[in-house]
Formats: C-alpha cells, structure tokens, sequence
C-alpha cells in the first residue's frame, strides 16, 4: 500500500512538471514573468527581478565592518597628528590582499592597448599609463638604478613584484579598466554588474591595516619592528646606509611578509600606496565619522599611506599620514584596490 501511493505522488508530481512546460505562458503572467500578472491587489514589489549576490572578487579579502580610532596610535614626531584622533565607523568592503604586481598591471596595459575596455580622457594617451622606470634613478642622487630602469617593469623576474612608476591618475585609471573587465564578463552571461573597483579611502585603509585590533602601531599588532626572533617584520630603512637587514635592498615579491589579522600582506613597508583622498592636514575634524573621505579636486596633493622598502619605520605606523602629488610617480609608491560590498554585511566571509 505505501509503495502504491509513493508511486502514485511521483506520478502526480510528474503530471504537474509537464503542466508547467505546457503551460510556461500562463505560469509566467501569474509569477511575475510577464507584464500583467495578477497582485491580487496587494504590494509585493516588483516581480522577475533576480537575486544578487556579492561575489569576493579574485586575490581579494573581505574586511568586516567595524568602528576604530583613526590617528596616531603612538607620539607623534611633531606632535600635532595625535590631536586628531577620532572614532570613525567603517562599513564592509573587499580589498586587495596584497599591492598591484607588475604582471597584473601588465595586463591592463596589453588590453587596453589591444582594445580598450577604458575611455582615455581627452590630453591622455597610452604611454601616460605605462609605469616610468626612470623613477630608479631620477627619485635618489648618484644612484646606479639603470639595472632596475632596464629590468623592473618588463622582465619576468619581476612579475610578483609591486608596480612602482605609476601616479595617482594611471591608478584611477586601472581601477576604471579593471572595474569594465569584470563587469563587462557579467553582462555576456547575463549577471547583475558588480560595484566599482577603486582606491581605498585613507580610513578604509587605516583600518584594513590595523587588521581588527583598534589603536595597533603596525599591522602585525605589536609596537616593535622586530619579532623575538629579532627578523624584522617588514621590508624599510632600519637605520642609515641599512636597507638589507629585511633581505631586500629594494622592494620584495608581494605576499613575502606575514599577513595581517585580516589577510593583508605588506600593509606596511614594500612600496607606499596610493589613497583616493585629497590631502589636507586638517581634514581629520571635517570629514563625517562614517566611511569618511576627504574629495578636493583643486589639491594636487593625494594621500600615501604605509611607507616603503626605502622609508624609516615611523612612515610605517598604520596612523602615519604622507602624501604625494597626483601626477607624479615614485619607485617606493604602488597602490591596491578597493571594492564596496552592497547588501547584508553578515555571512562567513565578514
């Protein structure tokens, strides 16, 4: 008798599969997939939209939503940046999970000079965007950087290495092509596009860099540049003429330093990163305490955050503030990028 009726159930759920092929035109008025289903007068929203979900891009990491102390976690040289301290909330966000290499910028220069998934602005070609290895000699005084102005950007030695040479404008500019390469995917396969890539703000950053342990002098936790083992715990200058205690006398492959508590390699040290906000050493008190960013279109001067391979370790500090004009590029300055996470802020990934 039980095996009859399951029998009978399948042959009834089968008979109902058929009615829903046969009948998809008249299923589709009452779901919502045409123009003129039927509410039955209520308000249940907008019907045959689908779901999204976010989706954690390739090589990036989510960073939680939070509330910290953005500022100087420690006496500040001049004194002053401690004064500026205040609590900001951050809401989630993916971030890179270590700095731009050179073989992935490579790819944005080989696209966009096949075919372009960017529109240059008018004033702007190719070559603007193309890292400037003259930065190895023309940033230091008798310097002999010609092996790395031959090398650093075009051999494959260099691949998992930072791109340097690139200014604030040609960082906007990947984030542009990397944002259309993705989303352009999408739309061929009939997916909702995902948000912009784009630089960090200089809170995002801080944050990210504390790695969840508010008021954190660098990213690994501790006050000290060294661990008990006395290996120092990221590539920079720790003392005059002395660029080789970290093993590098220049910048290192990315992922080469323990990540932080967020999964964030080199937040401190290797190259210096490029910021999306203007710099203005008073903007700590104008900006909002949420997402807060400082936008002036009129300041040339963009903010750099994390110090690099030729940097003392106070340019280390996560709370240290530099900066650098938007179209100059340095062989100590490389960025990575930033994407908002939309929707629920929950899940396993935050």
């Amino acid at each position: 008798m039980i095996k009859f009726r399951v029998n009978k159930i399948f042959s009834s759920l089968l008979a109902f599969s058929l009615m829903i092929s046969l009948q998809s035109c008249s299923l589709l008025n009452i779901f919502g997939g045409g123009s003129g289903y039927d509410d039955n007068g209520d308000l249940v929203g907008a019907m045959g939209r689908e779901g999204f979900e976010m989706v954690r891009p390739f090589g990036m990491v989510a960073i939680p939503p939070g509330t910290f102390h953005m500022g100087q976690a420690d006496e500040d040289v001049a004194a002053t940046q401690i004064n500026f301290n205040k609590q900001v909330t951050i809401g989630p966000f993916y971030m890179d999970d270590t700095e731009i290499t050179n073989n992935e910028y490579r790819q944005f220069i080989e696209d966009i000079t096949e075919g372009a998934e960017v529109e240059l602005p008018e004033g702007f070609v190719i070559e603007d965007l193309i890292p400037d290895s003259t930065v190895w000699t023309r940033d230091f005084t008798h310097h002999m950087g010609d092996p790395l102005v031959v090398y650093y950007w075009q051999h494959p030695a260099f691949d998992n290495y930072p791109v340097v040479g690139v200014d604030w404008e040609a960082a906007k500019y990947f984030c542009e092509w990397r944002t259309n390469h993705m989303n352009n995917y999408r739309r061929d396969r009939g997916l909702f596009d995902m948000p912009n890539f784009r630089l960090p703000n200089e809170a995002e950053w801080e944050y990210a860099a504390r790695g969840g342990r508010d008021m954190n002098k660098y990213p690994w936790g501790g006050p000290y540049i060294r661990n008990t083992k006395g290996c120092l715990l990221a590539n920079f200058k720790p003392g005059r003429g002395n660029y080789f205690d970290d093993g590098f006398a220049y910048t290192n492959p990315v992922a080469t330093f323990f990540a932080n508590d967020y999964g964030l390699y080199e937040m401190s040290g290797n190259v210096a990163e490029w910021c999306e906000d203007a710099f203005n050493p008073s903007s700590m008190p104008l900006v909002w305490d949420l997402n807060p960013t400082y936008y002036d279109e009129s300041e040339p001067k963009k903010v750099v955050r994390g110090g690099s391979w030729k940097d003392i370790a106070y340019y280390l500090e996560t709370g240290t503030r530099t900066f650098e004009y938007k179209d100059s590029s340095r062989a100590s300055i490389g960025f990575r990028c930033a994407m908002t996470h939309l929707g629920r802020s929950g899940g396993s990934e935050f």
